[in-house]
């Protein structure tokens, strides 16, 4: 999909700044993981099939991730109590942050809230140890994008 067509963040521009409850500690700002590249997983919902699939796939290829020394974070507007039952039936290790307060405040600074249905689209954004946006990818509705996007962008930073 094009950038530029679905409003989202291209390639080149600052990631947007935000503080987010986390699964994995009180809170999470953006800024202060500078240093490292950042996967950022914006999704629909907790315990949905294709969100479900898509963020078990995630798990499963963590280690990829981080032999980029990339840091995986899933972003959707569920609330962190259901984050933390997400993370706790599918055996999540990677921090899942509630956009929830107000609901899609960070999605809609990245072009990706679906104001219509109220929550994140599927979309795909990989940060450069500065912050800066090297990729990013929304997903057609239902279609599980898979890790081939990312992984391809992490080895261009290198």
């Amino acid at each position: 999909m094009n950038a530029a067509k679905q409003n989202i963040l291209a390639a080149g521009q600052p990631a947007p700044d935000f503080t987010l409850p986390s699964t994995q500690s009180s809170n999470i700002k953006l800024s202060e993981l500078r240093g490292q590249p950042i996967i950022l997983a914006f999704y629909p919902g907790d315990f949905t099939p294709v969100c479900t699939s898509q963020l078990s796939l995630y798990n499963e290829v963590l280690d990829m991730f981080e032999e980029h020394q990339a840091k995986l974070l899933g972003i959707s507007v569920d609330d962190i109590d259901k984050h933390q039952d997400f993370v706790k039936a599918r055996g999540l290790n990677f921090p899942l942050l509630a956009d929830s307060e107000p609901k899609g405040d960070v999605a809609s600074r990245y072009g990706v809230y679906d104001e219509k249905r109220k929550v994140c689209k599927r979309a795909l954004f990989v940060l450069d140890k500065e912050g800066v946006i090297q990729w990013s990818y929304v997903a057609p509705p239902g279609i599980n994008p898979g890790a081939d996007g990312i992984l391809n962008a992490l080895e261009g930073l290198s």
